[in-house]
């Protein structure tokens, strides 16, 4: 219903903002990453949810599209509402979530807040078709089963890495189809110690 609210930052909380739009304040609930780079007195462009319960209509806000299209994706999931979404979104950035269920990794999903372990599956049977293939920090990651090694994958998760830590190192060894995967295992723990 409303798409976005541009306005005049009056008040900061702790979990939402009050803009003041010519002489309205609408409270706007937002991830607290967002809420921390805000100040008082600032022009800002949040865009919006209105979220339209029996007892109350609250705002869920954005500063920027990436977060509000993830919103949007994690309220589309059954048991997930607003409030959830918005602390998921607290505690993750978008390209992360994303990369956690291109790599199907539910270990990242289920120390999100409010998410276990069937939910974080849920997630990832609702939402695998709807992120496709993504780009984080210039990599392209398609399906995993094409790009890595089974037996590497399984000994790297042994150790305590999780997807998220070990598709990206496996996209920077070159000519890993060829490799055995006592080589790849080396390889990619030489890359993740460098990384630290």
């Amino acid at each position: 219903m409303i798409g976005f609210i541009k306005g005049k930052l009056d008040y900061l909380g702790s979990d939402h903002c009050i803009l003041d739009n010519n002489g309205i304040g609408y409270r706007i609930f937002m991830p607290l990453g967002q809420l921390a780079v805000l100040k008082t007195g600032q022009e800002v462009k949040a865009f919006t949810y209105l979220s339209v319960r029996e007892d109350a209509l609250l705002l869920y806000g954005f500063l920027t599209r990436d977060y509000y299209s993830l919103f949007l994706q994690l309220i589309s999931v059954s048991g997930i509402g607003p409030k959830v979404a918005l602390g998921m979104l607290s505690a993750a950035k978008p390209d992360a979530f994303y990369l956690a269920v291109q790599s199907r990794d539910l270990t990242f999903l289920t120390k999100l807040p409010g998410i276990g372990k069937k939910t974080a599956e849920r997630i990832l049977l609702e939402l695998k078709d709807k992120v496709g293939s993504i780009a984080v920090d210039g990599i392209e990651f398609a399906d995993s089963a094409e790009v890595v090694s089974d037996d590497a994958m399984e000994a790297l998760l042994s150790l305590g890495y999780t997807n998220s830590e070990i598709l990206p190192v496996f996209k920077q060894i070159k000519a890993r189809d060829t490799m055995q995967p006592e080589e790849i295992i080396r390889q990619a723990l030489k890359l993740m110690a460098g990384r630290k």
